[in-house]
């Protein structure tokens, strides 16, 4: 099963882990890891190569997992949009959750 938690300091989400493979189906054919690894990406490259922010992202293949964290100090504008983007990114997980739930976890943390 794949977990993703979001990490929220008071009303903000502050970044997530993604962490473990889904299981659905073999490396290569697993269309759930499939679909969190793509929509996990685009967060990246929007944050990072889009908006121009420095979110900190740290991958360990040992467990398989994705750690992406927002800088702490952001424009109210670069704040907004990164919020936007966290918030879809945790809808469209828990709709994946919905879909697949032996293979999918959405949690949230409050740091």
């Amino acid at each position: 099963m794949t977990r993703i938690t979001f990490f929220s300091e008071e009303d903000r989400i502050s970044g997530f882990r993604s962490e473990g493979h889904s299981g659905y189906a073999e490396a290569g054919s697993d269309i759930v890891c499939a679909a969190i690894t793509s929509a996990v990406r685009l967060v990246e490259c929007t944050v990072n190569d889009v908006l121009g922010l420095a979110a900190s992202v740290k991958v360990r293949e040992s467990d398989a997992s994705i750690t992406f964290r927002l800088p702490g100090s952001l424009g109210p504008e670069a704040e907004s949009a990164c919020q936007s983007i966290l918030t879809g990114l945790m809808v469209y997980l828990v709709q994946l959750h919905d879909e697949y739930p032996d293979y999918v976890e959405v949690l949230e943390e409050e740091l």
